[in-house]
């Protein structure tokens, strides 16, 4: 990258504040379109399509790298849909999810997963055996109507139910299919041709006229960033699939430049919104369509300019990439503030990648760790068909390279307002902590200012649940009727019987953090996060660490009056609670205990048990949560008061 900044070096973090003002600063960076600009994009963009890493179907030299047990494996699978029946997507499955809310749309996921399966099936084997198949998978798509995902219609002018042909939208599912359907026509389409010239000439009409027109010739889909807003992980994760689409199959010079710069555009709104400290407010898992997807643009970008285009110097470039292993637990426990999952594996191959593209040993070993953990690399790979093709070839290298968990002692990210730290560096034993700041309006939000986990030995004990499966109500404006997005489920107070609201509004005050060998403390005031009826004037919610000793919640409050509702502050648990006496309740979890000490003569704690029967949820807490309210006895105007957990002797 032209007249980059070196990224600081950095060093212990000693003492930061910081006031949000809601949302983080948009910036016009413009890194891509600056970079593109720089290294004059239609000269650089290579003509061909060397980038892909195969010249087609018939490449001996690919099919011979493929390890012989995964080949093996590749085949076996195509085997099952040798005489697959291709299902016809019914109205009534589009119109399930208006009907009912479900946004699971089996009828979709079976077709994408014989398309692949027979795709990387015939570049295993390579004998012909699967291609009437795979003919079929191209026919059978051109054939619909659409290819996205039904929750996501709302967005057409007909709205939701039913896609309107003279109205395609491109959504994440729309890309995705996009996307294979581009790998399988690049690789067969000479095999196509021996077979009928309309298999391939329709397949191209239909991704053309599906995704790629409407994507370039439209300015209005929300997640482009172009008429303003700030994009999510939609964007890269598109940009993405329209990225690989073009460039496999556009074969005129001028339309491709032109297409490419305006993904370019549009990530770089992506960018534009993100914070310079490159923390992802919608959570580790997400950041596999975020931060992850950005990468995979970064490096097709590279591989597409022949290493022209470089922004990895960036310093933004490689905070976002930082950020995943930094809030790493203990894997593949990662905090999941938002809608993020409790436990993510990332995929080991993109954090590999991105460590080496950065220049980070600690990314690309946790990256190899990571690989370790999950056996990657020993059996299929899965993921979409170019994933597939480029991390075949990764094998090797990522399971030989040097492997080490990222365990950090602590992190501060002062835009994102997410900090913790652990009880020693390179060390799952002991305590660690996560908490934030940040406002009530953020991507996937919770209402959940202050917030905080608390593990022990690299297993949970203090918890942030999740989210449950996905339906219609969790996008709509009932969104906070759902117990795991409400602030009184996660570990926060309940002022004067309130709970805090959603909204740009509902933001923290005066956070700080500050680490150094011994202790790790971060603090936020809440109150705004509260609505003017709970009455709250300041209400300092403080977390400390003391190093290989104790993890200690403490409250320093001022109410403008006292309303009469209970006021408590509520702690949600996956680990077995009881009292050993007035004063002091034990954790009991995945092989440890805790004891956590109050005053029992402030506080009487209510336990209530939480039934874990949705099956997102039950992924991680099969046996159920508890949820304790530890209720003020006496409330006050003004007050402080503190719960120190330390591991029982």
């Amino acid at each position: 990258m032209k007249n980059s900044v070196l990224l600081s070096t950095l060093v212990a973090v000693m003492f930061s504040t910081h006031a949000i003002t809601a949302q983080p600063e948009i910036k016009e960076r413009n890194i891509l379109t600056n970079e593109a600009e720089a290294i004059n994009l239609a000269d650089a963009l290579a003509k061909g399509n060397a980038w892909s890493g195969i010249s087609g179907y018939k490449e001996g030299a690919f099919r011979a790298s493929v390890p012989v047990e995964i080949s093996r494996s590749y085949i076996e699978q195509a085997e099952k849909y040798l005489d697959y029946d291709w299902p016809v997507v019914k109205a009534t499955d589009y119109l399930e999810f208006i009907r009912s809310g479900d946004r699971r749309q089996q009828a979709y996921a079976a077709c994408s997963n014989a398309l692949i399966s027979l795709v990387m099936g015939e570049l295993a084997e390579g004998k012909g055996r699967f291609m009437n198949q795979i003919i079929n998978a191209a026919w059978y798509y051109s054939e619909q109507t659409w290819w996205g995902w039904s929750a996501h219609l709302g967005s057409q002018k007909a709205g939701a139910g039913l896609p309107d042909v003279n109205e395609p939208f491109v959504d994440l599912g729309v890309g995705e299919v996009a996307s294979n359907l581009s790998w399988t026509l690049y690789l067969f389409k000479e095999e196509f041709d021996k077979v009928h010239p309309l298999i391939a000439e329709r397949l191209k009409q239909e991704i053309m006229e599906k995704a790629l027109n409407p994507y370039f010739t439209r300015d209005d889909f929300w997640y482009m960033g172009l008429k303003g807003g700030r994009p999510n992980n939609w964007n890269p994760w598109i940009n993405y699939n329209m990225l690989t689409c073009y460039l496999l199959i556009e074969d005129n010079p001028q339309r491709r430049t032109a297409a490419v710069r305006k993904i370019l555009l549009s990530l770089d709104k992506f960018l534009n919104a993100y914070p310079d400290d490159g923390g992802c407010d919608e959570g580790p898992s997400y950041w596999g369509a975020a931060g992850a997807y950005l990468y995979e643009c970064l490096e097709i970008m590279k591989n597409a300019t022949g290493g022209a285009f470089d922004v990895y110097d960036h310093p933004l470039i490689k905070n976002i990439g930082q950020y995943f292993y930094q809030v790493n637990i203990h894997a593949p426990y990662f905090i999941n503030f938002a809608d993020a999952d409790p436990k993510t594996g990332g995929e080991p191959s993109i954090v590999y990648r991105y460590g080496r593209a950065i220049g980070d040993p600690a990314m690309y070993k946790f990256g190899a760790y990571l690989a370790g953990l999950s056996g990657w690399g020993e059996k299929p790979l899965g993921g979409k068909i170019g994933a597939q093709l480029r991390d075949l070839k990764l094998i090797d290298e990522i399971r030989n390279a040097e492997k080490e968990e990222a365990l950090v002692a602590d992190f501060w990210f002062p835009d994102t307002e997410i900090a913790g730290g652990r009880d020693r560096k390179g060390s799952f034993d002991g305590f660690f902590f996560g908490a934030k700041g940040g406002f009530n309006a953020e991507s996937h939000n919770h209402n959940d200012i202050g917030s905080c986990l608390m593990y022990f030995d690299g297993k949970p004990c203090l918890i942030d649940a999740g989210r449950e499966t996905y339906v219609a109500k969790t996008f709509s404006s009932r969104r906070y009727e759902i117990w795991t997005m409400q602030s009184g489920y996660h570990n926060l107070p309940v002022i004067n019987g309130g709970d805090q609201k959603e909204g740009t509004n509902f933001k923290a005050r005066d956070v700080s953090f500050k680490a150094n060998q011994g202790v790790v403390t971060f603090s936020v005031d809440i109150a705004s996060a509260y609505p003017d009826d709970a009455g709250v004037k300041s209400w300092m919610r403080s977390y400390m660490l003391k190093r290989g000793k104790s993890f200690t919640i403490s409250d320093k409050y001022q109410l403008n009056a006292l309303s009469g509702k209970a006021t408590s502050s509520n702690l949600l648990t996956c680990c077995k609670v009881s009292i050993v006496r007035p004063g002091v309740l034990r954790f009991e979890g995945d092989g440890f205990a805790l004891n956590m000490s109050y005053d029992s003569k402030m506080f009487n704690p209510e336990m209530e048990f939480i039934d874990i029967t949705d099956g997102q949820l039950r992924r991680y807490w099969p046996e159920g949560l508890t949820r304790i309210r530890m209720v003020m006895l006496q409330p006050k105007p003004a007050g402080n008061y503190s719960f120190t957990f330390t591991k029982t002797k």
